[in-house]
């Protein structure tokens, strides 16, 4: 066990809970509504995306830099002061203290409704829009924990529940989201919502039943990357270096390797060893990492967002 194979530990957890691709078979045989396959959507599809916090908040700022690709994009926020934050020339954004019935109104316009509230608050919210949403509607849920099925309940049957985990890195274009339909949303419904997502990162197609998993890697990652560099930056600055220097230190490696790791051939362990000289400094901060147990110190980890997911679905 090194370092960065530790730092890698959680792609390999992903790998240990078998993410399996739903293709477009698995799509239109679900049973229990009527699937919808090809929705009644334009090639521009209009989004309207109900609350806007971190998450929803960074999707939107990276749909906006590929604002050709979609038709209106509409948000609504909790306060005019949030609500200015967020408008553009290609943005409508509506604060819910100056128009109570805003998201019904955006909802009713929308080819597409992204719920961007917290989960306690995705219940309500549905229960607020369900009768102003068209028929052939996608609903796309970027809550942890709230099930489409849970969500199904709450609106008809000609509307498709698509649930999605993504990650802040969209706001830069590149964002890592998990996609799973209900038992509602057919291939066109998944097409739709692909093609949002990965206009701003990469949009993984899985099943519902792995999304928790998901989320505990690449939906909660950035966290663990920014800590990471906090902790990093602590220890240069302890080293002596001033804030600039090593900002510019930790930061530059972080992206330094990861922008390697994507342009290479190679796997992160063999890059890895080829930064690591047999008896060099290197190997010798990684003997202490190692005995630090971080393999089973990330697992751990990802085991406690599981279960914090599957808490908040059953409250």
């Amino acid at each position: 066990m090194n370092f960065i194979t530790a730092i890698d530990r959680f792609a390999k957890n992903a790998a240990m809970t078998d993410f399996v691709p739903c293709d477009a078979l698995t799509l239109t045989s679900l049973r229990g509504r009527n699937t919808l396959g090809v929705m009644n959507v334009s090639d521009t599809p209009s989004i309207a995306f109900l609350g806007t916090g971190s998450m929803s908040g960074a999707i939107l700022a990276g749909l906006v830099q590929q604002r050709e690709k979609f038709g209106s994009l509409s948000a609504t926020t909790r306060s005019e002061e949030s609500a200015a934050k967020i408008a553009s020339d290609g943005v409508e954004a509506v604060a819910l203290a100056a128009e109570p019935d805003a998201n019904r109104r955006l909802a009713a316009a929308a080819d597409v409704v992204v719920l961007g509230v917290k989960p306690y608050q995705i219940v309500e919210l549905l229960r607020e829009i369900s009768d102003a949403l068209r028929s052939g509607t996608i609903v796309v849920s970027v809550a942890a924990g709230i099930t489409t099925a849970v969500m199904e309940a709450e609106v008809g049957d000609d509307i498709a529940v698509v649930r999605v985990m993504p990650n802040t890195p969209s706001h830069v274009g590149l964002g890592v989201a998990g996609i799973a339909a209900g038992t509602g949303a057919g291939e066109g419904a998944v097409d739709v919502t692909r093609t949002i997502f990965g206009a701003v990162g990469t949009a993984l197609v899985i099943d519902e039943s792995q999304i928790d998993a998901l989320s505990s890697i690449s939906g909660s990652g950035p966290a663990y990357v920014f800590l990471f560099i906090e902790q990093w930056t602590r220890v240069a600055l302890e080293l002596g270096f001033d804030e600039r220097q090593a900002a510019a230190m930790v930061q530059g490696t972080f992206r330094g390797a990861s922008e390697l790791l994507a342009a290479s051939d190679v796997d992160p362990a063999e890059l890895r060893r080829r930064v690591t000289s047999p008896k060099g400094t290197t190997e010798q901060a990684l003997a202490v990492l190692q005995g630090a147990g971080l393999d089973a110190v990330f697992r751990e980890a990802a085991d406690a967002a599981i279960a914090r997911a599957k808490e908040l679905a059953a409250e």
